[in-house]
């Protein structure tokens, strides 16, 4: 069986409060993007992690998929699989890559042993193994609260928009993105002003990383401006970066206004 684990952008991204166990409340909206990474899983005679595509650091074992076949084989004695995962969503970009590959895993695998667990069910499996994970059970829009765990539908009605994501090859060290955060509730309604036109979000609809990290790295300042200065009706860093996203109205001749990206990895919706 074969999947496509989806990345995701942040519309709007605020650290409310810091909690006694050391994580952060945030607030924030979880969209899907269609770039795509592709996860197959096999019945084999012994477990087996491969990938393709983009390198992925570190030892398999970390992997969040690995770590999905071994939270229900633990669960569940279901048999050995090999998994082969073909990278292709930026790693470090604050589009949830790694957490969708965990979260279709154990979906795949669910499907594949018809298990029979419900959404709620996998979604519980997929809170241990990060805090985005569960969010790509259901895969839909959501705002989220908590450490990214508490998510309610959101209406929001993007299909006279067309999305560009910019990812320019940095990494972004989390704590460098969490050093200059000063917790505290935003300004703004999120659920409120998404019913609202994208272009009234720009200057009230906030990531909250944005500051200390386009003061660390002012190239990904750059990109947002750019994409503001090419049309966008919003733009904006997602997660803790470094990826950066502009929100432009269909009919906006965007292959042509995309060349000033050319180094850089671009998706368009």
């Amino acid at each position: 069986m074969i999947a496509f684990p989806n990345a995701k952008i942040n519309i709007g991204l605020n650290i409310t409060s810091k909690r006694a166990d050391g994580y952060h409340n945030l607030s924030s909206c979880f969209l899907p993007v269609d770039w795509k990474d592709a996860l197959e899983i096999v019945p084999a005679d012994q477990f087996e992690f491969t990938s393709s595509g983009l390198d992925i650091p570190g030892d398999s074992s970390g992997n969040l998929c690995v770590k999905a076949y071994q939270l229900l084989k633990e669960k569940h004695d279901i048999p050995p699989v090999k998994m082969h995962l073909h990278k292709v969503i930026p790693m470090g970009a604050g589009l949830g890559g790694g957490s969708a590959d965990g979260a279709f895993a154990l979906k795949l695998l669910n499907d594949q042993f018809e298990l029979g667990l419900t959404n709620t069910q996998l979604e519980a499996y997929a809170k241990t193994l990060g805090a985005d994970c569960p969010f790509f059970i259901d895969n839909k829009p959501k705002l989220v609260t908590g450490i990214g765990e508490v998510m309610e539908d959101v209406s929001i009605d993007l299909s006279d928009y067309s999305i560009v994501v910019v990812f320019l090859g940095i990494h972004v060290s989390t704590k460098t993105a969490f050093a200059g955060i000063t917790p505290q509730e935003p300004a703004y309604d999120l659920k409120t002003i998404l019913q609202q036109s994208p272009k009234s979000w720009q200057g009230t609809v906030i990531n909250d990383f944005e500051e200390t990290v386009f003061a660390a790295h002012p190239e990904i300042q750059k990109i947002k401006i750019q994409l503001l200065d090419l049309g966008a009706d919003y733009a904006s860093m997602t997660g803790t970066g470094s990826a950066v996203f502009g929100v432009f109205e269909i009919g906006v001749n965007l292959e042509d206004k995309m060349g000033v990206f050319d180094r850089f990895k671009v998706w368009i919706s």
